[in-house]
């Protein structure tokens, strides 16, 4: 969608809350996807939760956050802001 001028002659983006919403479950799912492989290549990963140890967890949470936030950013910034 293309910039919107406001009545303070500023320049602003606009969008609706389905893209939004979108964006960010579709960031989610992907980036849990990719944190969760990336885990399992560093060989971080077990059969079951109860295995890990808690550097384990900590770490796969981190990845699996830190992945989201980077695909969620990643799609808002190529669909959101046209």
């Amino acid at each position: 969608m293309p910039a919107a001028q406001t009545n303070d002659g500023e320049m602003g983006m606009y969008t609706d809350f389905l893209s939004v919403g979108m964006v960010t479950v579709i960031g989610l799912m992907a980036g849990t996807a990719i944190g969760i492989f990336i885990g399992y290549l560093a060989k971080l990963q077990r059969p079951s939760w109860a295995d890990m140890t808690n550097r384990e967890k900590k770490l796969n949470i981190v990845l699996v956050i830190a992945c989201s936030a980077i695909c969620i950013t990643g799609l808002a910034w190529r669909f959101l802001l046209n």
